[in-house]
């Protein structure tokens, strides 16, 4: 990830993962182990609901996101606990299996994190906050807090975190954020769909009507993006860098993004990560972000997976196959630097995960079945983990 592919390249590995020496075969050894396709560092799952796998294949398709909140509320508490628990450990363990080393995961609850902190794959929990009337937010604030405590006892690294802008009070906005800062790490939702531009521009729209129908207080109009919008918010905090925020910020999905609202990021904050979830913005809106709008502003991109209540797998290979069928003309070798590195990088997880260099332990993925002469994984390219 941090050099070009070596044709018949060799890895030399101690028996704790321990990345030895890195070179070109010229010569067999006894102990050589062959793999045909591609061998690339674990990969980083960049945006995942872990605790929303028992949702899969009960949601309707393309409903937009005020259709797709609709089902949330409905389905949500659709199974028992323990079915729920065996669902995210048999989740959990098909990612480790199929090359995910770390993982940025979203909790509402504590249900996943017994689970996580069992996995050999690394999670840093974002623990969501919403609510739209301001009168909420201490009381919110104080329940989310509780759950960090707890995230901690079980050693996870987890901090409060806001989920998006439409679905939060300006207060409700500023206190998750500012807790999430204090941890150096924070992750949001962003310009998902034109919904979310419509509630945060004109305080119209099918999510503003959603939000009216089940008595919720909505938002008034900002007249700008809701990308500009959390900007504003964000440098409203106490002991915000003003000429450019250090910490690092994860904006997720990033569909609708503008070419302006992206200029307007990358210029405030140092340390900004733009995650795709192609999959699940096909499932819920039919759409998909515009990667070469990204590429050509310097975006840094990672891939996530979302949850399987918007998704019908949690694969980092897949994820990558719908990019090169909707964006043909992405090397291959950059999308697998958005798998790993740069999501490792996001997670200040780089020093030991995210390439093939010497002296890393980032976990050893085979990926099969490569269309070799035009480098790109066919539909039956499967990854599985070596080490």
């Amino acid at each position: 990830m941090t050099s070009p592919p070596i044709l018949r390249g060799y890895l030399s590995l101690s028996t704790d993962g321990t990345i030895l020496e890195i070179g070109k075969l010229e010569e067999e050894v006894e102990s050589t182990e062959f793999y045909n396709g591609i061998l690339c560092p674990g990969f980083v799952n960049s945006h995942c609901h872990l605790e929303l796998s028992h949702l899969k294949g009960s949601f309707e398709q393309e409903t937009g996101m005020a259709g797709f909140i609709r089902q949330i509320n409905q389905m949500r508490n659709n199974s028992d606990q323990v079915e729920r628990q065996a669902v995210m450990e048999r989740e959990m363990q098909q990612m480790y299996e199929s090359g995910v080393s770390a993982m940025a995961d979203i909790s509402n609850g504590d249900e996943s994190l017994g689970i996580k902190s069992l996995s050999k794959i690394y999670t840093r929990t974002f623990l969501e906050v919403f609510g739209t009337d301001s009168n909420d937010a201490s009381a919110i604030m104080k329940r989310v807090r509780d759950l960090a405590s707890r995230a901690h006892e079980y050693e996870i690294n987890a901090s409060p975190n806001p989920h998006a802008c439409y679905s939060m009070s300006p207060e409700l906005l500023r206190e998750s954020i500012a807790d999430a800062l204090k941890e150096g790490f924070l992750s949001i939702h962003s310009q998902e769909s034109m919904e979310e531009e419509e509630f945060i521009m004109n305080g119209t729209g099918p999510l503003a009507d959603e939000y009216r129908s089940r008595g919720l207080s909505a938002l008034p109009a900002r007249g700008i993006s809701p990308l500009h919008y959390f900007l504003q918010v964000l440098k409203s905090v106490e002991g915000v860098d003003q000429s450019k925020i250090k910490e690092q910020i994860l904006l997720v999905h990033n569909t609708f993004a503008s070419a302006e609202s992206i200029d307007d990021a990358i210029e405030s904050i140092e340390n900004l990560y733009w995650a795709i979830c192609p999959l699940s913005n096909l499932f819920i809106h039919s759409a998909l972000p515009d990667l070469n709008l990204l590429r050509k502003k310097g975006a840094n991109i990672t891939i996530g997976t979302d949850s399987l209540s918007s998704n019908t797998v949690l694969s980092i290979v897949e994820e990558i196959k719908i990019i090169q069928k909707y964006f043909p003309d992405i090397p291959l070798e950059e999308i697998l630097r958005w798998s790993s590195l740069n999501g490792a990088k996001f997670l200040k997880l780089d020093d030991k995960l995210g390439s093939l260099e010497v002296g890393k332990m980032p976990g050893i993925v085979l990926v099969e079945n490569i269309d070799w002469q035009n480098m790109k994984l066919t539909e039956r390219s499967r990854s599985s983990r070596l080490i």
